[in-house]
C-alpha cells in the first residue's frame, strides 16, 4: 500500500490542475519548479508532496485518454 495524502494536499493538488491543466506534465522536477510560482510554502516537504500527487494525476489522466483513443 501506498502513503496516503492529505485533504489539504489532494485539494490544492486538484484545484491547480484543474485551473491550469496545461502548465503541469508528468515530470515531476518540472512540477516542481512550476509550483514554487504558486504555493507560498516555507516547507519543502509539502511542495514535494503536492508536486508528487500532481504528477500521479497528470499520469492517471493521460492514461484514461489512451485507453479512450485505443477504443
Amino acid at each position: 500500500m501506498g502513503r496516503i495524502k492529505t485533504r489539504s494536499i489532494k485539494r490544492v493538488g486538484k484545484q491547480l490542475v484543474e485551473n491550469y491543466p496545461e502548465l503541469f506534465t508528468k515530470d515531476f522536477r518540472q512540477n516542481k519548479k512550476i509550483l514554487v510560482r504558486f504555493l507560498e510554502t516555507d516547507s519543502k516537504k509539502t511542495l514535494n508532496k503536492v508536486a508528487g500527487y500532481i504528477t500521479r494525476l497528470i499520469k492517471i489522466r493521460e492514461s484514461k485518454v489512451e485507453v479512450i483513443e485505443e477504443l
